[in-house]
């Protein structure tokens, strides 16, 4: 009994605490646009003697808490780096499962998304992805359409690499084919080309696990965003790692290459 009442005030505390912590953050700008690299899936299944997938999995529930949070906090975009264009490598009974997760994340997550007027997106190469992955993202994507909260975007099957080679090639068939000309290329326009071209550049890049690189993420749009990095694991990544995150942003100054 005793034990059940200080889980209890316990809890309590800590909702209260993370409240507070919200609300103090929510005084200073938020960055507008998020992007996270999810690593660390893997080795918190290791730790515990588990098979890889079982870290996925968990992995998936923090992508809920997260979302949650920011759109508390008022962030616009969210980008989660889910699937690499290089992660078809890895064994597969691992790529299947992973496959697989968008059907059960959304599947279950999809109505409060819609209730709490998240609109869901994706970046990446479709044509690879399997089919059943497929219609649970267009599903997911076309329910949340209409909504005009929070962006959630999954970088699925994503390269920045091919990303920046495939825009190249459509600025030069439309300057080849007279569609633009060469005064007409500049920074702006060849974002315009790109897949996030309907959304801001990232303000911040978090990545967890310790491990400090981009793994060609979004390398034209990261330009001159702010880097957090974290030896924390993604499925023991918490709501107060995230505020900590947002907090450190709001402390850094940026020059955008000024002064």
């Amino acid at each position: 009994m005793f034990n059940k009442i200080r889980l209890w005030k316990k809890q309590n505390n800590n909702s209260s605490t993370l409240r507070d912590n919200i609300e103090k953050i929510k005084k200073m700008p938020v960055p507008e646009h998020v992007a996270i690299i999810m690593d660390g899936n893997g080795r918190w299944a290791k730790k515990r003697a588990l098979p890889r997938v079982a870290g996925h999995h968990e992995g998936m529930k923090v992508v809920r808490k997260i979302t949650k949070l920011s759109n508390m906090l008022g962030i616009k975009a969210l980008t989660l780096y889910a699937f690499s264009t290089e992660n078809w490598k890895r064994p597969k009974n691992e790529v299947d499962y992973l496959m697989k997760l968008p059907e059960e994340f959304l599947g279950s997550f999809l109505p409060e998304l819609i209730e709490e007027n998240v609109q869901v997106r994706m970046i990446g190469y479709k044509d690879q992805l399997p089919i059943h992955t497929l219609n649970a993202i267009e599903k997911a994507i076309d329910d949340t359409k209409n909504n005009d909260g929070l962006v959630l975007n999954f970088a699925l099957n994503y390269g920045s690499r091919a990303e920046i080679i495939d825009a190249t090639v459509q600025v030069l068939n439309d300057y080849k084919s007279g569609i633009l000309n060469e005064s007409d290329i500049n920074e702006e326009l060849f974002s315009s080309y790109l897949m996030t071209s309907n959304l801001k550049d990232p303000d911040l890049l978090i990545r967890t696990s310790g491990e400090i690189r981009l793994s060609n993420f979004m390398l034209w749009q990261l330009a001159y965003s702010e880097f957090w990095f974290t030896d924390v694991l993604w499925p023991d990544f918490g709501e107060q790692h995230l505020l900590e995150a947002v907090e450190a942003f709001q402390n850094r100054q940026r020059r955008f290459g000024g002064v």
